[in-house]
């Protein structure tokens, strides 16, 4: 920011009418900048579940997660998203016994069904152990652990767990509140968001990106939106591809995808073709005993055009950028499949996937 000649003034900032922003300092002082354009960039914060406080030492949200003073005997994460399981897989392989319960009859909503049941299987592998279609109705902690009540979605008799520590995962909320939205007329949605037109929110000079706008709530969109949203500002024409926004699940192995999923194409009533590459046919995962996992390619059926790309396996989240460089030059599956790979790397999994797409996979 110095060599950008950017001024940094810390504090906590709130609208305060038309071009002004509020800042009050550690010091409790309060000055207020005039400025022609703002950027609502406050983030998010972990969603809450009714019937269940967080109070940050038996009962967490996934910041107090991150700072446990020691591994839990027991860990029980309500919600099987991405950040559930990344953080429940990490305390898996430290030695804690996970349970996750999920709402949803299935893992990781929103991603592949054909990744999800390989991932939900794997992790059923490392020991972790799945409650899905179980609601969570209530949470009492003391000095010894949590006891959980769930009981199951469809109806049923409810029943308790026990757990020295539970992760409360539901997903992340825009941050908006007290922010001064009032002050220059921006009303968010019931959910929170702010509604905006190219960055733009209902107020003049105002703008908002990442996770306070709709989208995925990943740092990547937010960090494209923030470039586009600037040089929109300085008069230049700023974009973002929604649909060449990666997304990375950092258990172990990785799960990264990038465009439609086959249950988008089918409900869109696209024609697609599907190319299929395991890790156990890949030299170097075999070699590093890391084979679990394979690549999925999406190709249009008529133009070949890749749709949309799904990976389980080993540092599958390193990998992904390559389709994302592809989609983005609308490169055709043969045009991957056409494009010569290091050997022995995983990488050549990403080529072979591509060649499965007209069936001339070479090395399975």
């Amino acid at each position: 920011m110095k060599k950008n000649k950017v001024d940094w003034i810390k504090g906590a900032g709130r609208l305060a009418g038309p071009g002004k922003v509020e800042v009050t300092g550690a010091d409790k002082a309060v000055m207020v900048l005039g400025t022609k354009a703002i950027v609502i960039a406050t983030g998010s914060a972990p969603a809450a579940l009714a019937g269940v406080a967080v109070e940050g030492k038996r009962i967490v949200d996934s910041t107090g997660a991150l700072a446990l003073a020691e591994v839990p005997g027991s860990l029980i994460v309500i919600g099987a998203g991405i950040i559930g399981l990344e953080l429940g897989s990490v305390w898996r392989r430290l030695g804690a016994q996970v349970t996750v319960v999920e709402f949803l009859d299935r893992i990781t909503p929103g991603i592949d069904a054909e990744i999800a049941k390989t991932l939900q299987r794997t992790l059923t592998k490392q020991g972790i152990v799945f409650r899905l279609a179980a609601k969570v109705t209530g949470a009492k902690s003391d000095k010894s652990g949590v006891t959980l009540t769930i009981e199951p979605v469809a109806g049923g008799a409810a029943e308790t767990l026990k757990a020295d520590v539970v992760l409360v995962a539901v997903g992340r909320a825009p941050y908006t509140e007290d922010l001064g939205l009032e002050t220059v007329g921006i009303v968010p949605d019931r959910r929170g968001f702010i509604e905006t037109d190219a960055f733009r929110t209902s107020a003049a000079g105002v703008f908002a990106i990442g996770d306070v706008t709709h989208g995925p709530m990943l740092a990547h969109k937010a960090e494209d939106e923030a470039v586009a949203c600037i040089e929109i500002i300085a008069g230049k024409a700023g974009h973002v591809n929604y649909e060449v926004i990666p997304n990375v699940i950092y258990t172990h192995p990785e799960v990264a995808s990038v465009g439609r999923t086959e249950e988008e194409l089918k409900a869109a009533g696209v024609a697609y073709k599907i190319g299929k590459f395991p890790f156990t046919a890949n030299a170097r995962a075999k070699v590093n005993h890391e084979a679990e996992g394979f690549v999925k390619v999406l190709a249009d059926a008529a133009s070949d055009r890749v749709l949309g790309v799904h990976m389980i396996g080993p540092d599958v989240g390193e990998m992904i950028g390559e389709y994302c460089v592809a989609m983005e030059f609308s490169a055709s599956s043969e045009d991957v499949a056409r494009t010569c790979h290091p050997h022995p790397t995983r990488s050549e999994a990403l080529r072979q996937a591509a060649m499965g797409v007209e069936g001339w996979t070479m090395q399975a």
